[in-house]
């Protein structure tokens, strides 16, 4: 029998780093970017690119078939919850705007695979 000897465990430090408040998150739209933006107190923490599925230049329209590319939140924000935070509301914008999505986005992927609610968003073609 191996006994283990198990050394204190010194307090934590730091602060604990809260996790994302999503009353805190302000989502905007930067078509000039192809993108929507994740912005907490002025500081813009997050992006999620797109881009129409059709190459055809400008805004997505009503109806568009629309590939949602990447998902980023800066490296300070990140673990916890942003960018479930940014993914929700790019989501529900997409259904207002009636696009048909593609998720070329693995973290876009993942969400949809726990949010079965947004399956209806994806594109017939995907």
């Amino acid at each position: 029998m191996f006994k283990r000897h198990i050394a204190a465990v010194p307090p934590v430090t730091h602060p604990v780093t809260a996790l994302a408040d999503p009353d805190l998150a302000q989502v905007e739209d930067n078509p000039a970017h192809s993108r929507f933006d994740l912005w907490v107190d002025g500081e813009l923490v997050g992006i999620l690119g797109y881009r129409r599925v059709d190459d055809v230049d400008g805004v997505p329209g009503f109806g568009a078939a629309v590939a949602l590319m990447h998902t980023v939140v800066t490296e300070d924000h990140g673990g916890r919850g942003w960018a479930a935070v940014l993914v929700h509301e790019v989501l529900e914008e997409a259904r207002v705007r009636g696009w048909r999505l593609h998720p070329v986005c693995t973290y876009v992927q993942r969400y949809l695979g726990v949010h079965t609610e947004y399956l209806p968003l994806l594109d017939e073609a995907v």
